[in-house]
Formats: structure tokens, sequence, C-alpha cells
């Protein structure tokens, strides 16, 4: 009996070259994932994610779906998945999802927290989740940009892939940005995100509250709709994908 199956992963995706299945590497998390259970399930099995990480991005909240002919339960399919996974991949969660049910297409909004390391003591820790910014941070201009990016628009500026011939248009519900002891929190939600869309957004801000642009250069990055007026990308280590809704 063919069913569909909803999957709930974290993972470390430190020495991942990103989500998607590539022909040149079985090094992402997809290959990973699909090798896994195909092997488990004696069939081919695909999957299809919530969204596709970058390369080094790490995941809280990774929904996966994919259809199996199989007897087992969910129970039993989740324990032995358990089992052959790596260290840096979980499964958090496995159960039958409804016949439509499609990881990418059901999802409304997604969630990702970029961790800034903002202080001039060493977090020897926690360095490889968190990008290190010591400089001084104005937080209220950080905010007043972040406000402009807010609701729809075309943020071709906020994207690496100058190929895409998809629409850039996105809308983002909210910008939160926290401190909390010597780390800086920014969520970003969303209902979808452009290549590198939020890693480009953070280096922005980040240039605002260090005082290399100003806030209102925000505004002028997104009608430009020119990579080259947005600010760098920030690097991988520090993105998280944090919430998945439906």
């Amino acid at each position: 009996m063919m069913r569909n199956f909803k999957l709930t992963l974290c993972y470390d995706g430190g020495r991942y070259r990103g989500w998607q299945r590539q022909g040149n590497t079985e090094n992402t998390i997809q290959a990973k994932m699909e090798a896994i259970l195909s092997r488990l399930l004696g069939q081919e099995i695909e999957l299809a994610a919530s969204g596709r990480t970058d390369a080094g991005v790490h995941a809280r909240c990774q929904v996966c779906s994919f259809r199996a002919e199989t007897e087992e339960s969910a129970d039993f399919l989740l324990g032995e998945l358990r089992r052959y996974l790596p260290e840096d991949i979980g499964a958090l969660a496995l159960e039958e999802a409804p016949e439509r049910f499609h990881a990418r297409l059901s999802c409304r909004e997604k969630t990702y927290l970029y961790r800034v390391w903002n202080s001039a003591q060493p977090n020897v820790f926690e360095r490889k989740y968190l990008h290190v910014f010591p400089e001084a941070l104005d937080l209220d201009a950080m905010h007043e940009a972040a406000a402009l990016l807010l609701g729809e628009h075309d943020f071709s500026a906020f994207c690496t892939n100058p190929r895409m011939k998809k629409s850039a248009v996105r809308r983002l519900t909210e910008i939160r940005i926290e401190r909390a002891g010597g780390e800086l929190r920014l969520f970003y939600t969303g209902g979808g995100f452009l290549y590198n869309m939020v890693r480009i957004m953070t280096g922005t801000l980040l240039e605002v509250g260090a005082g290399r642009r100003s806030a209102e250069s925000v505004r002028a990055a997104l009608e430009s709709r020119d990579r080259a007026q947005a600010g760098p990308t920030a690097p991988a280590q520090g993105l998280i994908l944090w919430d998945v809704r439906y």
C-alpha cells in the first residue's frame, strides 16, 4: 500500500554541501537521507523538503515528505531510521500524512534564525554556529533598516543567483532582532526565501549597525534590484532553519 509520510529532521550542516541532491557529490543531506530510507524500505525513495538549505547551513526544524509502499508503522520506521542516521542528522518525528500533503507546496511560512557573536570575548564552544562580528552595533538603526525589508518586494538585490528565471518577489512578515548577552539573534519569517537571501539581508543589516551604510540605503538596494547595491553575504555557519509552519 502506497502511503505518504511527513518526516521532521534537525541537522548540523557544517560538513554537508547543502540540502539538495547534486550530480557531482553524495555529500548532501537529501542524498544521505534518500540513501538510508531507500535501503530501509527496499525501494527508491525521493524526499521533498520545505526548503533547500545552503552548504554549511543548519536546521532545527526541516520538514520533508516522501511516499513509500510499506505496511510498517511510522513509529517502527522512525526507530530504524534513528539507528542508521549519522550523529549530525536527527530524525525528530515521522508520521503518516494526508494524501495531498507536500513538504514544500503545503508550507505556509518559514522562520530562519541568524546568530551573530557580537562581543570581543571569544566563544570557543559555539564558534562553529555563530558569525563573529565584534564591532559595536546600533540596534536602532538596524531595526529601522529591517522595517524597510518587510512586506512584499522584489528581492533581486538580495539573491546570489543571477540566472534565476523565476520571480524574485517574496513577502517578509517579520524580522525580529534580539540581544542575549554577547549574542545577537536575527529572526526572519516569510512565505519563501531566495538563494542566500537571509545571509545577504544579515550582512546588509550588520553594515547598517556598524555605521558603514545608512538605513535608507536598504530601500535603495531593494529598488535597484542590483546585487552590488546590497551588503555582503554573511557566513553560512550562523544560519539555522528554525521553524516551518503548515
